[in-house]
């Protein structure tokens, strides 16, 4: 169950590789539909069906190494879940490796951006995601999906960059309004362009961590996700934000999170799987072996 499917040892031993997929199998604080604690594991399955070669980049970005890490499983709370996450990516960053999480709830990539924020110097965040996750909590925790850039931008004030919002609530509206250090980008100003995406790179900082909620695409792409809302991303755009992001600025890490399970429907885990797989090869272009030499 390596991503990918990679059989070779010298790609995909902890010991060889540059890039760690670390799944969380986490649905703590779910408020509407399930299913995304199972999302992680699927998402690896179904990347043992994607072809290793990628034709935009004309690489094989899986030769940098990429090993999978064990499950990570649901501790007891919601906190005891964040603070056991937060020491394991700390352990790891210590190795020098590339961290890709796959979740499980949005919730997880929390502590993990607090990790690579002690990192990594002058960080900031990209988020694609249908909901602002600005509330300060929801349903009695802190520690929910729905307060995941509250905890970034509120309590850790690390400068973000929130891409194809479409849905806040009241309280929300007044935070942004506050001045809180983010910048959104609604999707009904950017759906089916690509327009505003120098402006959005040039919003960060130099190193940046990518988180996607995959509810940021428009749901008759990826309709198993826990809130999906109309009007969001198409696949281009996405890609294109991704590739303009990793050509001008340091992407130091990255996750996809609240994919959620269904038996028998493949293509979204896929669809989820792909979209990891071409990140690492903008991120990673300049380190992968060249199939046939071009651009």
């Amino acid at each position: 169950m390596n991503f990918g499917g990679i059989e070779e040892e010298e790609f995909s031993s902890f010991a060889s590789a540059r890039v760690l997929i670390l799944p969380v199998s986490y649905e703590g604080t779910v408020s509407y539909g399930t299913g995304t604690g199972a999302g992680a594991m699927a998402i690896v399955n179904a990347s043992r069906n994607m072809e290793l070669y990628e034709d935009e980049t004309d690489s094989e970005v899986y030769k940098v190494g990429i090993h999978t890490l064990p499950e990570f499983k649901p501790q007891a709370t919601p906190e005891a879940m964040m603070n056991s996450l937060y020491d394991y990516t700390k352990n790891l960053l210590e190795a020098e490796k590339f961290i890709c999480m796959l979740g499980g709830e949005h919730s997880v990539s929390a502590p993990i951006i607090h990790a690579h924020s002690e990192q990594f110097h002058n960080l900031s965040v990209l988020q694609i995601d249908a909901h602002a996750d600005l509330r300060d909590a929801y349903d009695g925790t802190p520690h929910s999906h729905a307060s995941i850039m509250a905890r970034v931008v509120k309590d850790l004030r690390i400068p973000s960059v929130q891409v194809g919002i479409r849905s806040i609530s009241a309280d929300e509206a007044r935070l942004i309004d506050s001045g809180l250090p983010t910048k959104i980008f609604w999707a009904k100003d950017i759906v089916g362009r690509t327009d505003w995406i120098d402006e959005a790179v040039d919003s960060l900082t130099e190193n940046v961590y990518l988180t996607i909620d995959i509810d940021g695409l428009d749901p008759s792409l990826v309709p198993t996700t826990g809130t999906p809302e109309p009007g969001g991303l198409g696949w281009y755009e996405t890609l294109a934000l991704i590739k303009k992001i990793a050509e001008k600025k340091r992407i130091v890490g990255m996750d996809l999170v609240e994919y959620s399970y269904v038996e028998n429907y493949d293509s979204p885990a896929f669809l989820c799987a792909k979209l990891v797989y071409k990140s690492l090869a903008y991120i990673f272009v300049n380190e992968s072996p060249k199939v046939v030499g071009k651009s």
